[in-house]
C-alpha cells in the first residue's frame, strides 16, 4: 500500500490546467489506494500557466492590469503578488502569441512594450523581487520594448529618440540613453524563467531559430537577424555583455538577453525555478512516488521541460516517476534516459481531428487521468518504489 505520493504536472494545453490533471490524478490514486495521502502541486516550465500555478500554491494575490498587447492594442494581463513582495509573471499575458491572430503575427512589427508595462505596475504595489517567464511570446524585439516602457532610450540614426520599438526597427538604433529610467527597477531582482538556451543571435539565435514560428518569412528572418546583430554588437560596446555566447539570451526574441545585460537578471530553467519557488525537495522527501505529466511527451521531454525537470530532482532521492500523457511519442531508452519509471498515454491516439477534440475536452480528460493512474498504480509491482512497498 502507498502512503504518500505527489502530484506534480504541466498542464494539458488547450484541456486542462496543471491543477486539474493533478486533481483527476488524485482522484484516480484514490480509487486504487483510497488511504494513500496526495499531495498536488501545480507545475509550469516558465511558459503559459506559470502564473496560475505559482499563486495556488504560493498563497499570492492576483492582480490585472491593463497593458498593451504585441501589436498595441490594449489587453488585460494578469500576475501574482506574494505576500512578500514578489511578482509572478509570464510575459505572454501581456506580449503573448495566442493574443494574435494567424494573420496578425509578424515580429517585425510586435513589441514587449506590454511586458514593461506589466513590470511598472507591480513596482507601484511595491514589489521588488520578479519572477517572470518568458515562454510563448510574439516578439523578436530584443527586449527593447520593455525596456522603453521602463524608461530606456534608443537613439536612431538621426540622433533622435525612437518610440514605439519593434522588431524591424532594431538596425536603426545607435544608442542607448538611460537617463530617464525608472529608479526602483534598477535596485530589483529579476529571475526569468525560460526553457530554451537560444543566444541573442546567429544561426542558433532567436531570429533563425524562432522567428519563423511566429509569422517571419525568409526575408523578415534576415531582417530580424540583422538587427539582433547590430543590437547585440551595441550592448556589447556600451554594457560590456556578449549576449551572442550566453545561452538564453534569445528567449522570447532577446527578451532574456535585455534582461540579463539591462537589469542584471538571472536566467534560469524555467522548471527549476517554479520546483524551487513551490518548495517541492521539502514536499517529495517522504514521498513514495511521483506522478507527473505533460499533454505531449516527445524528444524535447528530455531537455528542460517539466517532466525531465521532476525526475532530476525525483533522481536526487531515489523517488520513481511515473508520467501520464495525452500524447507519447518517447521511446524505451529515452524514458530510461529521462529517469522515469514508466510513460501512460491516457486514451487510444487520434485518428481524426473531431476524435482529438473530443479527447480534449475537460470532462473527457479528467475521466482518462484518473482512469490511467488508477489502473497504472494496480497494475505496477510495489518492489519498484522506494520502501518496497
Amino acid at each position: 500500500m502507498y502512503r504518500k505520493i505527489v502530484i506534480a504536472s504541466d498542464s494539458f494545453k488547450g484541456s486542462l490546467t496543471s491543477l486539474e490533471v493533478a486533481e483527476a490524478a488524485a482522484e484516480g490514486v484514490r480509487s486504487a489506494f483510497p488511504s494513500c495521502s496526495t499531495v498536488c502541486l501545480p507545475i509550469a516550465d516558465g511558459g503559459e500557466g506559470m502564473v496560475m500555478a505559482m499563486a495556488s500554491s504560493l498563497n499570492a494575490e492576483e492582480v490585472s492590469v491593463t497593458v498593451s498587447g504585441p501589436l498595441g492594442r490594449k489587453v488585460t494581463a494578469v500576475y501574482a503578488m506574494t505576500p512578500d513582495g514578489t511578482a509572478v509573471m509570464e510575459m505572454a499575458q501581456a506580449s503573448g502569441l495566442t493574443l494574435l491572430s494567424k494573420e496578425e503575427c509578424d515580429p517585425l512589427l510586435t513589441s514587449t512594450f506590454g511586458t514593461g508595462e506589466m513590470i511598472l505596475d507591480a513596482l507601484k504595489r511595491g514589489c521588488r523581487r520578479f519572477v517572470i517567464g518568458i515562454g510563448g511570446s510574439a516578439t523578436n524585439d530584443g527586449g527593447t520594448g520593455m525596456l522603453e516602457a521602463l524608461g530606456f532610450g534608443f537613439i536612431g540614426k538621426d540622433g533622435n529618440m525612437l518610440k514605439g520599438l519593434c522588431g524591424g526597427m532594431l538596425e536603426e538604433i545607435t544608442g542607448i540613453d538611460v537617463s530617464s529610467v525608472c529608479s526602483d527597477v534598477l535596485e530589483s531582482e529579476f529571475i526569468i524563467a525560460c526553457d530554451v538556451d537560444t543566444p541573442f543571435c546567429g544561426p542558433e539565435g532567436a531570429a533563425e531559430v524562432f522567428a519563423p514560428q511566429k509569422g517571419a518569412d525568409r526575408k523578415a528572418v534576415e531582417k530580424l537577424e540583422a538587427g539582433m546583430e547590430s543590437l547585440c554588437r551595441l550592448i556589447s560596446e556600451t554594457k560590456g555583455v556578449d549576449l551572442s555566447t550566453i545561452p538564453g539570451s534569445g528567449a522570447a526574441g532577446g527578451l532574456g538577453g535585455a534582461f540579463r545585460a539591462f537589469l542584471n537578471a538571472r536566467l534560469e530553467k524555467g522548471i527549476d525555478t517554479v520546483l524551487e519557488m513551490n518548495g517541492f525537495d521539502s514536499q517529495i522527501s517522504d514521498a513514495d512516488l511521483i506522478i507527473t505529466g505533460e499533454g505531449k511527451i516527445d524528444g524535447q521531454t528530455l531537455h528542460g521541460k517539466v517532466v525531465s525537470g521532476i525526475a532530476a530532482r525525483a533522481g536526487i532521492y531515489g523517488i520513481p516517476v511515473i508520467t501520464i500523457a495525452g500524447m507519447a511519442d518517447i521511446s524505451d531508452s529515452q524514458i530510461k534516459e529521462c529517469g522515469l519509471t514508466a510513460v501512460y498515454q491516457i486514451a487510444e491516439r487520434p485518428e481524426t481531428e473531431s476524435d482529438l477534440e473530443y479527447a480534449m475536452r475537460p470532462e473527457v480528460a479528467s475521466r482518462n487521468i484518473s482512469r490511467t493512474v488508477s489502473k497504472a498504480l494496480e497494475e505496477l509491482s510495489p518492489s519498484l518504489f522506494r520502501g518496497n512497498l
